[in-house]
């Protein structure tokens, strides 16, 4: 059973799910890439990669929790960072090892990247994680 969702308390997706849970023994969530936005699509943190990276791990915390589970259960993660120095990805990678996604360990990827999705965009984390 695959059952996709649209959390109402985060901005409506354009053609996507914020989570997809999965029963196959294990319940597993997928989550689509957290964004800084706030609930109404406003960008939050514009230019700052701290202030968005914790706007994105509320809106993955958010998310996850939607789906009955929590950073703390998330399996694996991609972090994506305009970047094109190994100092701003570390900026944004010392906000992540600070929240709850670090409590795993859990798999994790960080890019550096030339555009995300959204106007000013600096962020985006996608995770899997497990309910538990």
């Amino acid at each position: 059973m695959i059952h996709r969702m649209t959390v109402a308390e985060l901005f409506p997706p354009p053609d996507y799910a914020h989570a997809v849970v999965v029963e196959a023994g294990r319940r597993l969530v997928f989550t689509a890439g957290a964004v800084p936005l706030d609930a109404d699509g406003t960008l939050v943190g514009a230019g700052d990669l701290a202030a968005q990276t914790r706007q994105v791990l509320a809106n993955l915390r958010t998310a996850l929790e939607a789906a009955g589970s929590d950073l703390d259960q998330v399996l694996s993660s991609t972090v994506y960072v305009v970047a094109d120095t190994p100092e701003d990805l570390g900026r944004v990678w010392d906000v992540v090892r600070r929240s709850g996604l670090a409590a795993g360990p859990h798999t994790s990827t960080l890019l550096g990247v030339s555009c995300l999705g959204y106007t000013g965009q600096l962020v985006e984390i996608t995770a899997v994680a497990a309910v538990p």
